[in-house]
C-alpha cells in the first residue's frame, strides 16, 4: 500500500472535520460541558492540530510526548480553520508521496523512557491520526448539540441535516 491508497479516507475525514469546525461559535469558546472536559476552544484547537501528526509520523521514526508542547495561539474560529487547512494540506502532501516502505516502517510514540506504542506508520496514520480525529470530532458534535448549534451530517443525516 502507498500513501495514495489512504487519500480517499483521509480526504473524507478531513472534509467532515472541517464541516464540524465551521460550526464552532466564537462567542462560546469558553464553554465546558463538565469540569473534567476541555473547553470548546481547546477541543477545537486540538482537533485542528491533529492533521499535523501525519507529517510528524511520516517525517521521523518517533515522537516523545515529554518534550515541550506548543500551545497554539488559536483564539477564534477563523484562526482554527486556517490552522486546520494548513495542517491538512501539509499532511495530505506527505501522505500522497509516502511509499509502501515508508508506510511499513515502524514508528514509536514515547513519553520519556516509556514506549506508549510502536506500529507501522500506516497503522499510526489510521489510529493515531484519523481515528483520533474522529473521536474528538464526535466530542465536538456533543458540544454543539449542548449549545443548540446544528450538528452537521457526517456519515449520513444528522438530526439537524437530512
Amino acid at each position: 500500500m502507498t500513501g495514495a491508497a489512504l487519500l480517499p479516507e483521509f480526504d473524507h475525514e478531513m472534509a467532515n472535520t472541517r464541516k464540524t469546525l465551521e460550526r464552532v461559535p466564537d462567542d462560546r469558546l469558553d464553554f465546558t460541558p463538565h469540569e473534567k472536559s476541555m473547553s470548546l476552544l481547546r477541543l477545537a484547537a486540538h482537533l485542528a492540530n491533529i492533521p499535523s501528526w501525519a507529517h510528524i509520523t511520516l517525517g521521523g521514526t518517533e515522537f516523545d510526548l515529554s518534550g515541550p508542547q506548543e500551545r497554539l495561539p488559536l483564539t477564534n474560529r477563523a484562526a482554527i480553520l486556517a490552522h486546520f487547512d494548513r495542517e491538512r494540506d501539509t499532511a495530505r502532501a506527505a501522505i500522497e508521496k509516502a511509499t509502501a516502505d515508508d508506510l511499513a516502517a515502524p514508528w514509536t510514540l514515547k513519553a520519556g523512557a516509556h514506549v506508549v506504542f510502536t506500529q507501522p506508520r500506516a497503522g499510526v496514520l489510521r489510529t493515531f491520526v484519523m481515528n483520533h480525529m474522529i473521536h474528538h470530532r464526535a466530542q465536538l458534535g456533543v458540544y454543539l448539540r449542548l449549545l443548540d448549534i446544528p450538528v452537521p451530517a457526517v456519515y449520513g443525516p444528522s438530526a439537524d441535516e437530512q
